[in-house]
């Protein structure tokens, strides 16, 4: 067998260790309900996304017992992240519950992997009837709560009712004058039985904050579309039936600050504060991870005051950014902070971290309440030369109603067989460098035609797009932010600061110095992460480069 031949067939080896190794490493499955609360006789949708290229359709068979399964789709997506091309498909499965109660859609295999188990809860079938339910085609509208104090965030539902199949159509919601309203998430898509006739139920989510107290009009939503084309519609050359459909305006009585309410203020239903995990012990100079998480239910990201620890004699604290999951979970928004705190103790001895305290208003109760963590204590170890951090005492996570988490369990065996493969490849790796340094030195130009290819096929990379923007701008980190919009730039941008100066909206340039300093510790991550998303949310904005002169002088070397 001939040297090259040799090389080509390790070199498909490798590609075989490689590919699925790293797919049994890299590839995720996901899932996440478009609601975690309705009523009987309505549908939900189940979503689950994985990274993995083998994967095939989900097993929903588990689901059979406690749901009827409609509308299977999938859609694939390729996507290009910090240099490494992902393949994501997306599964959507419609689920109507077969009863009422808290059902737990359990974990589902996809292509040899497994989701996380969901909880669905589903409460009796509504009882009040929509005043203009018999027509074909209605809309209403309502906020979680009719009294809410001044800057609460209300959350606002807008429900499109149709009977007839829609071609096309578009929701108008105008804002009230003396408050904000911003558009929250996707619109959730169901069915719904009302007085024996089924409705297609499209729901959109806002969140409405109050900017004075006093009585607020909030104007009707309303609806203009089209109608599925009828037989004689399709015969004549119609294009459907023209649907509309106003709501009636709403009002609210907006409540003022409470006299004596704690500064900032932050009206909430709830807020929770926990430890996500504590170190076990600390060693000076050695770095120990303390992470504090934050549920607050009534409000989002942008409105929460910014997690910070207690001084702590003798240690110092260096906090990273926030990282928020936000979603809408009961007709109101939601937000979960976590933050991570890296501890570096200066001297032995004990050490003690005082409790925090987070004030808050009870909107239901009407009453001032304080959130709270227990202090903790340390005994510091002196430093004994062994850099390691210290361990850290995982909390287990109470379950939350509209939590999504992504799990990627890690066993011994996994890891033994993950450097046994190792061991191979580089063995591998090791006679195929040997073998092409002698098939170099026999055929020195192969190499570099071969070198000429691979940049060809770096340079058609497909760029990544606005769907990656905005899932690294709602769940990425700020570098994972920074790596999409250098990769979109064109030609790419070597880093943030070259980066800063492509772009023509101010607000996008300020945007990312916010998040510069955000990810250096000098910045607030909430806030930036807010600025971001409202900068971005129409995609990047550019300068135009103009091309340059070409030269007066005639090429150096004519012919190449």
């Amino acid at each position: 067998m001939s040297p090259s031949s040799v090389i080509r067939a390790l070199q498909c080896c490798i590609l075989l260790l490689l590919s699925g190794f790293g797919a049994e490493a890299s590839a995720q499955a996901r899932a996440w309900l478009d609601r975690d609360r309705i009523a009987l006789g309505e549908t939900v949708t189940l979503n689950i996304e994985t990274t993995s290229a083998l994967s095939g359709a989900p097993d929903y068979t588990p689901l059979r017992g406690d749901f009827r399964v409609t509308g299977n789709t999938s859609r694939r997506q390729l996507e290009l992240i910090n240099g490494r091309r992902v393949d994501r498909t997306l599964h959507a499965v419609a689920l109507r519950p077969l009863r009422q109660g808290v059902l737990t859609i359990p974990a589902l295999d996809v292509g040899g992997e497994r989701t996380q188990p969901l909880s669905l809860v589903v409460a009796p079938a509504s009882t009040r009837t929509p005043a203009r339910a018999g027509d074909a085609v209605f809309i209403e509208s309502e906020a979680d709560d009719a009294d809410p104090y001044v800057q609460q965030a209300v959350g606002w539902v807008v429900r499109l009712y149709s009977a007839v199949p829609l071609i096309s159509g578009q929701i108008d919601q105008p804002a009230p004058e003396g408050a904000s309203l911003q558009r929250v998430g996707t619109d959730a898509q169901y069915t719904r039985q009302i007085d024996g006739r089924r409705y297609n139920v499209v729901e959109r989510r806002y969140q409405l904050i109050p900017e004075r107290s006093g009585t607020l009009t909030i104007p009707g939503a309303s609806f203009e579309g089209r109608g599925a084309v009828g037989m004689f519609d399709d015969f004549f050359g119609g294009r459907g039936d023209v649907l509309q459909a106003q709501a009636p305006p709403r009002f609210l009585q907006v409540r003022p600050v409470p006299a004596g309410a704690a500064q900032p203020w932050l009206p909430l239903h709830d807020l929770q504060l926990r430890y996500q995990s504590t170190p076990q012990d600390l060693r000076v100079g050695a770095a120990a991870t303390l992470t504090i998480e934050a549920t607050a239910d009534g409000a989002t990201a942008a409105q929460m005051p910014e997690l910070q620890l207690p001084p702590i004699d003798g240690v110092q604290v260096f906090a990273e950014p926030v990282q928020a999951d936000e979603s809408f979970v009961d007709g109101r928004p939601r937000v979960k902070l976590t933050r991570r705190f890296s501890l570096v103790p200066g001297h032995a001895g004990e050490v003690e971290l005082g409790g925090m305290r987070l004030p808050w208003w009870d909107v239901r109760a009407g009453n001032a309440r304080t959130a709270t963590l227990p202090p903790l204590s340390w005994d510091v170890a002196a430093a004994d030369g062994a850099g390691a951090p210290a361990p850290t005492r995982a909390v287990e996570p109470a379950p939350l109603a509209g939590d999504r988490s992504i799990t990627s369990p890690t066993a011994d065996g996994g890891v033994h067989r993950a450097w046994a493969a190792a061991a191979l490849v580089f063995a591998a790796l090791w006679l195929v460098t040997l073998l092409w340094a002698l098939q170099r030195r026999r055929h020195g130009g192969a190499a570099s035609a071969a070198s000429g290819g691979r940049s060809a096929d770096a340079r058609h990379a497909p760029l990544p797009g606005s769907a990656a923007l905005k899932r690294a701008l709602d769940t990425g980190d700020f570098g994972e932010v920074a790596d999409i919009l250098c990769a979109m730039a064109q030609p790419p941008a070597r880093d943030v600061d070259a980066l800063i100066a492509r772009f023509d909206d101010p607000a996008q340039r300020e945007a990312l110095a916010s998040m510069q300093r955000a990810r250096w510790g000098d910045g607030d991550g909430v806030a930036a992460r807010a600025q971001l998303r409202a900068a971005f949310a129409r995609g990047p904005r550019w300068r135009e480069v103009s091309a340059p002169e070409p030269s007066p002088l005639p090429p150096l070397y004519p012919g190449t």
